[in-house]
């Protein structure tokens, strides 16, 4: 943001964070899915450069779709002589294209995951919630 908006990029100090915002024209040149009405009733396109960051930095591009449309619960199941408890991940948004984005970089880090409705996703097995907890953490 820097190299392309020096003048124009704010960081503003917040608690356990630092927000930076940014207001400009020219966003849209950056961000061509960037447009009017909300995301999920428009295309969310990667243009190849912005899926080369994504495919590249597949991590740190979850931790950012978890901490903001999805959150890490306490599944449990009660049976009659026992109550199983376990964690699980999950992720919703109402844009398809954004679904699409997760899944394909859970697939590229090799977690597992299902839908458990048309716009939400779970990952409940051991190995990938323990994935998840290796790079996304708590949302602050």
């Amino acid at each position: 943001m820097l190299r392309v908006l020096a003048k124009k990029v704010q960081r503003v100090n917040r608690t356990g964070c630092i927000a930076v915002q940014s207001y400009s024209n020219h966003w849209p040149c950056l961000f061509p899915q960037h447009g009017p009405g909300t995301k999920h009733t428009r295309a969310i396109i990667l243009v190849p450069w912005q899926e080369q960051i994504v495919d590249h930095h597949a991590e740190e591009f979850l931790r950012g779709l978890f901490h903001s449309d999805g959150y890490r619960v306490i599944n449990r199941i009660r049976r009659p002589k026992k109550t199983y408890e376990y964690p699980r991940y999950h992720f919703s948004n109402e844009s398809l294209d954004i679904m699409g984005l997760c899944r394909k970089s859970l697939d590229q880090l090799g977690i597992g995951w299902r839908m458990c409705k048309p716009n939400m996703l779970s990952v409940a097995q051991r190995e990938g919630v323990a994935r998840l907890d290796e790079f996304i953490g708590p949302k602050s």
